[in-house]
């Protein structure tokens, strides 16, 4: 993952010389989440347009809290793969310089959205589709419900194929 991270070190202490840059899925079309949620494609459009309407922005937060935003989103938009942002932790934040420390060393790197369900159907397995939601925010966790919403990930099936390989090694060595 390249995350444009850039850290000097004052007396033991990693300092953010810079705004650190980020970047990866927040979400992906297609992909049952860990709750059976299924986003599809188009969902975010409408939100994202009426946020750019009036100005407003998607807010990045840290583990959900409202009280903790640790940067901005500089640029949101859907594409076939889902919904990919990118953003700056801010280095005047502390939490923003922790966040910043913990994805340097690989320790973090869940994105997770904060959105109202507008439109959703059941699909033929009962799973709910959502397609057209509300985004409020998108923010850094460190155990996303769409395990795919990744910073710096790039395919999905990557994810999906290394997954299934190591759940084929694990059977084979159990028998």
């Amino acid at each position: 993952m390249e995350s444009g991270l850039e850290l000097k070190f004052a007396g033991g202490k990693p300092v953010m010389t810079e705004a650190s840059v980020i970047e990866g899925y927040a979400s992906r079309f297609g992909l049952p989440d860990q709750g059976g949620d299924i986003v599809a494609r188009g969902a975010f459009a409408a939100s994202l347009g009426r946020l750019a309407a009036k100005g407003d922005k998607v807010r990045m937060l840290w583990q959900h809290d409202p009280t903790k935003p640790i940067g901005v989103w500089d640029e949101i938009r859907e594409d076939e793969t889902g919904l990919w942002v990118k953003g700056r932790l801010l280095p005047d934040v502390t939490l923003a310089r922790e966040a910043a420390t913990l994805i340097e060393a690989g320790a973090i790197d869940g994105l997770s959205i904060g959105y109202r369900t507008i439109r959703a159907e059941k699909d033929q397995k009962g799973r709910r589709v959502l397609s057209e939601v509300e985004l409020w925010e998108v923010s850094l966790v460190t155990f996303p419900m769409l395990p795919e919403a990744k910073l710096g990930q790039k395919n999905a099936d990557d994810t999906r194929d290394f997954a299934a390989a190591l759940i084929a090694a694990t059977k084979a060595l159990r028998d």
